[in-house]
């Protein structure tokens, strides 16, 4: 081979070495208020790139060490996050509290508690996570690889009961409420001290909901307007930007009645689907959202199918 062609195979060989290391994400804390810190995730799937943990995350930093709101995907999701966690404070974390039971949400819990953290969620999602555990490894497996390697499904060790449940550690006060919305299992946390919510995945910014088999868009809804109760000043949502409740309402909130009172409506008063979702293909207001044009059928059709269900 002559000379420049291998150097021209080189400087290829090297730029697509340094485009994948261009992509990897690299979990970043990002200050909500006081001592309240948001991980925004990337919006796209999960990828091998960022191990799994396309969603958000976050911590407080309290007097008697962090307490991490989901750890994740993944063991090297996992290592991720605390890195981000160790460029804020070298507290160490202390608990872990899950808002969910969906891959990204639980399966970073096994980093955390080797380390010392309590691993705290409601009884109703510890119960879904074990339910669904083989599943999500089966097919992160798929998509990460090798980078799934060490990664342990870790139960829950502190099972809270009920619908509700408060929490209180180092001055910092916190309320675990059940949604049961986008994937069974799934709850909120609440500061009331800091005026925060951690929405898990009841809300997505920037990003089209997702409605998934097991959803409920009924749930979502019923769960939507009682945040909207709380009136909260910072939203954590599950995917997107940290934003105010106006945002929260514009891309989750309008979305969910959207998909209840017509969508639901059309179904319950027995027009046919297929016209149905023909009639709202094209919504101008929640068009700009990622995944659209991927979803948003989708969404439409289980929405149709859960109240013709009724």
């Amino acid at each position: 081979m002559l000379k420049w062609a291998k150097q021209l195979v080189f400087a290829l060989f090297c730029l697509s070495i340094a485009s994948v290391q261009a992509e990897e994400f690299v979990p970043k804390a990002e200050r909500v208020v006081d001592n309240v810190y948001a991980i925004v995730g990337p919006l796209g799937q999960r990828s091998a790139e960022n191990d799994g943990s396309n969603a958000n995350f976050g911590f407080i930093v309290t007097a008697q060490g962090v307490i991490l709101i989901d750890s994740g995907a993944s063991k090297f999701g996992a290592q991720k996050i605390a890195g981000a966690i160790a460029q804020i404070t070298p507290q160490p974390v202390r608990w872990v509290i899950n808002t969910g039971s969906q891959d990204h949400r639980w399966l970073g819990n096994d980093t955390f508690a080797s380390q010392g953290a309590q691993v705290i969620a409601l009884k109703r999602t510890a119960m879904t996570q074990a339910e669904f555990a083989a599943q999500h490894l089966q097919t992160l497996t798929r998509l990460l690889g090798e980078r799934l390697a060490g990664t342990q499904p870790k139960p829950v060790t502190t099972l809270l009961e009920g619908d509700e449940a408060s929490l209180e550690l180092g001055g910092e006060s916190l309320t675990l409420r059940y949604t049961n919305a986008h994937f069974p299992g799934d709850a909120w946390v609440w500061l009331p001290k800091r005026n925060v919510v951690f929405t898990g995945d009841l809300v997505y910014v920037d990003r089209i909901l997702g409605v998934l088999p097991w959803s409920s868009v009924k749930n979502g809804q019923k769960a939507f307007h009682a945040l909207e109760a709380l009136n909260p000043k910072y939203i954590v949502p599950g995917h997107g930007s940290v934003c105010d409740l106006a945002k929260a309402k514009r891309d989750s909130g309008d979305y969910e009645d959207f998909l209840a009172d017509v969508i639901g409506k059309a179904a319950q008063d027995m027009e046919p689907m297929d016209a149905t979702l023909d009639k709202y293909a094209e919504l101008p207001q929640f068009k700009h959202l990622y995944n659209f044009s991927d979803l948003h059928r989708a969404n439409m059709n289980r929405a149709f199918v859960e109240f013709e269900a009724q």
